[in-house]
């Protein structure tokens, strides 16, 4: 039934549908209107039996989602920036147990300086943390993501998180197709762990793994992600045959079908980089997008498949690799090799920056006359960096760069507490 929700009162509802029977909730921007609907839910007894767990710290709440996920129950929490930093060690023992729990991440920037709003530095400081990592696009997608990852985690026993971008969806009221209780029980079976603590048949979980075995223990980690390439699109059929929808799935492709540039993204900025497609295609130029899914495991032979006779490729990425550039760039690069495609990185919208539909067309424009360089920061104000890095070179004692910075803006800094 299509109903017009906030992103994360649907996100909430769909996890509800999903039977956790333990939520670890700490609540942080933009993330906490999720934990907050889930807790109504498990008030009012529409979600039962679950036990909704006020944690002290988001380290708390990893820690309570991995003793009830190795408990044998169904595990939820959900977080953001500086919170998946501070559960980064717990992250790190999820995976690792082979544990499968799902975990939403509001995207938002991490500081300092402080930044409430949205990119994707969060998420990206985890992905090599052995999660499964799921970017949603929309709202509708948002919440139908959860719906696989439950599944997902649970037939491979690894983790998952699904990335929402904070605000832009997380906080937007949007149209979504809400599925019924009845559909999601079909799809998802009740909790099978593959592993249980059971006090009859006491085990070990966590143990010292010296050098004898530790390789083995991350290659079974890597193993189990590339079998997640092949149930992942399975799934995804399955849940079409169930929902009556598309969702999921390892990338979605937007007219590429004869494109000579391709645009690669993750998240919600590709609704705007379509947009600018068609402005392109209206114009005759050969241009398309692809909308990267899943991010962990990185869909090399499928993408490499997609842009097979396209000429060039432009990532826009909401975060930054400080010293290299992109995080997603180099992973095209790879999954191209050897087909004499270039790539070049946009990074994009970095701390909530808007991503306009003009800018996009002249980095595309640039890119489409092979212009584009290597890489490029949009909408990046030059002159304000060179006065800074002129304040640091006439003073060494020239003060916090950031503050220094918003003055010659005529702004002042943000004061949270």
């Amino acid at each position: 039934m299509f109903r017009q929700l906030e992103g994360s009162q649907a996100i909430a509802e769909t996890v509800a549908m999903c039977r956790p029977e333990v939520i670890c909730a700490y609540p942080i921007t933009p993330q906490t209107h999720i934990v907050e609907g889930l807790a109504t839910l498990v008030k009012n007894g529409t979600l039962s039996p679950c036990e909704y767990i006020n944690v002290e710290s988001e380290f708390a709440a990893m820690s309570v989602a991995i003793g009830a996920s190795a408990a044998g129950a169904r595990a939820y929490t959900a977080t953001a920036s500086q919170g998946i930093l501070f559960m980064a060690e717990a992250v790190y023992n999820a995976s690792g147990l082979g544990l499968p729990i799902v975990m939403t991440v509001g995207n938002r920037a991490i500081g300092a300086p402080i930044n409430i709003w949205n990119d994707h530095t969060d998420s990206m400081s985890m992905r090599d943390a052995g999660w499964i990592q799921l970017y949603a696009e929309t709202n509708q997608e948002a919440a139908d993501l959860h719906i696989l990852a439950f599944r997902l985690a649970e037939e491979i026993s690894l983790p998952v998180m699904v990335c929402v971008d904070g605000f832009i969806l997380t906080h937007a009221f949007e149209r979504v197709d809400m599925p019924t209780q009845e559909q999601i029980d079909s799809y998802l079976p009740p909790y099978a762990p593959r592993q249980l603590l059971d006090v009859d048949e006491p085990v070990t979980i966590g143990a010292m793994v010296g050098p004898e075995a530790y390789t083995e223990v991350r290659y079974l980690a890597h193993h189990r992600q590339m079998d997640a390439l092949e149930l992942i699109p399975r799934l995804s059929a399955e849940f079409r045959e169930t929902f009556g929808r598309d969702s999921g799935g390892l990338l979605h492709t937007y007219r590429t079908e004869d494109a000579e540039t391709v645009v690669v993204s993750l998240g919600s900025v590709n609704g705007t980089i379509k947009d600018v497609i068609d402005e392109f295609r209206d114009e005759g130029v050969r241009i398309g997008a692809i909308s990267i899914c899943s991010f962990r495991p990185f869909p090399m032979e499928s993408l490499r498949v997609a842009l097979a006779g396209v000429r060039r490729v432009v990532t826009v990425e909401k975060s930054l690799a400080i010293g290299l550039g992109g995080n997603v760039a180099p992973e095209v690069r790879e999954a191209l090799a050897g087909m004499g495609i270039s790539v070049a990185t946009i990074i994009a919208g970095l701390g909530g920056r808007a991503i306009t539909r003009s800018s996009l067309r002249g980095v595309f424009r640039d890119a489409v006359e092979e212009r584009l360089p290597p890489l490029t920061f949009l909408d990046l104000d030059l002159d304000l960096v060179h006065r800074q890095l002129e304040r640091e070179r006439a003073d060494r004692r020239s003060g916090p760069a950031a503050e220094s910075m918003l003055k010659d803006l005529g702004a002042v800094a943000s004061r949270v507490g």
